[in-house]
């Protein structure tokens, strides 16, 4: 039988704190894996791109995933696809999940993660926390974020000026009029638009900055110019895929100009932020085991309470 897990069904049995120890686990062992995970990404005749991320697989973990996800910029959702979470001993379809939630989840806690490893240090609780792209990605990085830190206060800029108003509220912070203005008033700042241009330059920041950059998944998109990149210490979470369709192709650098990868830091492989007035940048692809790795913790906790219609598709 496989087990359908709509969005709903994944909002009750996924919570931030178990979602970020998987997250954490995966940097830490999945680059022992011999199998490297693959992203591909094709255009369409129509509006919109298809994308793919095969296989998802995790030392430890007798399963693995395959992601199908189109994005449509002009819909709402954006993104809508679906996971399919196999068993590793005979291929048997064990479930299917809603895409668009664990994508989500998956991406906004891994963001809010190298972000807490990467930001200088502030145990007061003294720092101001910038959203630029107040989407639901932005939703589940200033959740998951909020769980490892402290903030004196938010400030957040939307294309639409309701939408920021709306997170504001949510969040306990207040809309600012554009991207500028948040790197002027934050010191941690999270991007996740739809940009195709630069929305901050070297010249909009200052020195101890951290910024992570959700938006450049795929060709094309790009949310913080090269003179920035260049400029601070930049960490990635793949430096092949970074620099062939993420924020290093978008800005024209090679994958050396990558200083780490967040396994890297997490593992004590590379020392990460060494002074406090440098600058930092956390620019991820997204990677396929970062899928499976929120899509086995649901699928187990659905099959212990329940959750989720079953359905013979072989029948």
């Amino acid at each position: 039988m496989t087990r359908m897990l709509t969005r709903s069904d994944l909002q009750a049995v996924l919570d931030p704190a178990s979602c970020m120890a998987a997250l954490r686990a995966g940097f830490h062992g999945a680059d022992s894996v011999p199998v490297a995970g693959q992203r591909v990404r094709s255009d369409l005749p129509f509006p919109g791109t298809a994308t793919a991320l095969i296989p998802g697989v995790l030392p430890g973990v007798e399963a693995y995933t395959v992601k199908v996800n189109a994005k449509f910029p002009g819909a709402r959702p954006a993104l809508r696809g679906v996971i399919c979470l196999h068993s590793g001993a005979d291929g048997e379809l064990l479930a299917l999940l809603d895409s668009a939630t664990v994508t989500a989840w998956r991406t906004g806690l891994a963001a809010a993660l190298g972000t807490d490893v990467l930001a200088a240090a502030d145990p007061a609780g003294d720092a101001v926390l910038g959203v630029i792209g107040a989407g639901a990605q932005a939703e589940l990085m200033v959740r998951g974020l909020r769980g490892l830190r402290r903030f004196r206060d938010l400030v957040v800029y939307d294309t639409d000026a309701g939408r920021a108003v709306g997170f504001g509220s949510r969040h306990g912070g207040r809309p600012l009029g554009s991207a500028a203005e948040v790197a002027a008033a934050a010191d941690i700042v999270l991007l996740a638009t739809w940009s195709r241009t630069p929305l901050l330059r070297l010249a909009d920041t200052r020195p101890g900055q951290h910024f992570t950059t959700l938006g450049a998944d795929e060709p094309g998109k790009q949310e913080l110019s090269a003179d920035l990149l260049e400029a601070a210490l930049l960490v990635v979470d793949d430096r092949e895929l970074a620099a062939t369709m993420g924020a290093l192709a978008a800005a024209g650098l090679p994958a050396t100009a990558a200083g780490a990868t967040l396994g890297e830091v997490l593992r004590g492989d590379h020392p990460g932020r060494t002074a406090a007035a440098a600058r930092s940048v956390y620019a991820p692809v997204g990677l396929p085991w970062q899928d499976l790795a929120l899509a086995w913790a649901a699928y187990r906790r659905a099959e212990r309470l329940g959750i989720g219609a079953t359905i013979d598709l072989l029948g």
